[in-house]
């Protein structure tokens, strides 16, 4: 997907579309929440939660709200929508600067990578002191997670790398034309380029500790939001959490359901790619973990103040709310679609049909986080 397929909007719109103050409802009236979206791959949760009626079961009547990258955190904190799931590095410097939003549960895993020329001497992170990297966008996340795993290395990012931006579907072309000796991106990039022999993994937070554990995308909630509406804040954090395990075990049927409604432009099967290599594990205590070892480790690549306290950052980035834990994750059960499924050789066969180029993941376009 490219920006041209995500309609435009601006703040104002946005404010006009209603900022009144809510109040958790009484008398078993629907409390009434707006959810936040972009028109991105792995926000399947959202429309999931729409389409299967999740938020409907948890007494809400919900509203959506598209917005634009370039407005997009703004109108979370000045009260443009309540409730949206998102990337926790994007807004971890935000959050220490005063964006009053709470992340309140995780959604999902394992989406960002370094990678370098497979043809190259560079295997580990060490052996990219002085090096230069092509990431999608400063401040993007894999360049946030590059900063992250270069700075646990003892390496300076801001000193001793060479960062270079390109369009995230161009990173394979940067590494065959030389212009990079490695490259940081997100799936499914990162897989499309193993599979065509271009890159070998250097750092994978699929797969490397202690990554391989940790949330990209968890549930935010606006904190005035919050303040005035806690058990609706919880029952949509439910109903996102219930709609990721919904994802997980229904992937294909979660692609097919976000195009065929229109939340995206995509095909199915390219959505479905970028789907299925995305962990949709939901978890309370995962997300609070992520929270806390995001914000220790961006504060060594110094892209947090050396001020800041990682563990008054993490406690005032992070709620637990009632009724939303690791236990009521573990009993609840959703539905197995009848060819809702992928196997690994359908993957593989979609991998020969698409380049870099033309797949789309939503984390891999994402701006610039100045």
């Amino acid at each position: 997907m490219t920006t041209k397929w995500i309609a435009a909007a601006t703040l104002g719109a946005w404010l006009l579309g209603g900022c009144g103050k809510n109040s958790d409802s009484a008398g078993g009236a629907s409390a009434k929440v707006r959810v936040g979206y972009i028109g991105l791959t792995c926000e399947a949760p959202i429309f999931t939660a729409v389409e299967k009626g999740f938020f409907k079961e948890e007494g809400l009547d919900v509203s959506l709200v598209k917005c634009e990258w370039k407005n997009y955190k703004d109108v979370l904190a000045l009260g443009g929508f309540d409730v949206t799931h998102h990337l926790v590095m994007y807004f971890l410097k935000p959050i220490e600067q005063g964006l009053d939003v709470k992340f309140t549960g995780g959604i999902h895993r394992g989406c960002l990578r370094v990678q370098a020329a497979a043809n190259g001497n560079i295997r580990t992170m060490k052996d990219l002191k002085g090096k230069r990297i092509g990431v999608p966008g400063m401040g993007t996340p894999p360049f946030i997670f590059a900063n992250r795993v270069l700075g646990a290395n003892g390496i300076d990012p801001g000193k001793e790398i060479t960062w270079l931006v390109y369009p995230a579907g161009e990173l394979g072309l940067a590494i065959d034309k030389g212009e990079v000796d490695a490259v940081g991106d997100s799936e499914p990039i990162g897989s499309l380029l193993i599979a065509q022999g271009k890159v070998r993994n250097i750092a994978d937070q699929a797969a490397d500790f202690p990554y391989r554990d940790e949330y990209c995308c968890a549930v935010l909630v606006n904190g005035k939001f919050l303040a005035r509406n806690p058990k609706a804040s919880a029952a949509a954090t439910r109903a996102l959490l219930k709609a990721a395990k919904w994802v997980e075990t229904n992937p294909a049927a979660a692609a097919k359901l976000s195009v065929e409604g229109k939340y995206l432009a995509s095909t199915v099967d390219m959505n479905t790619v970028a789907i299925s290599h995305l962990r949709y594990v939901p978890s309370v205590s995962g997300a609070e973990v992520a929270v806390r070892l995001a914000s220790a480790e961006m504060k060594t690549a110094r892209m947090l103040s050396p001020a800041t306290d990682v563990d008054g950052l993490a406690r005032r980035a992070f709620v637990r709310l009632e009724g939303v834990s690791d236990e009521w994750l573990n009993s609840l059960q959703v539905e197995k679609v009848a060819g809702g499924q992928v196997t690994p050789a359908w993957i593989r066969r979609q991998y020969a049909k698409y380049n870099p180029a033309e797949v789309y993941c939503g984390p891999c376009a994402l701006p610039s986080a100045q």
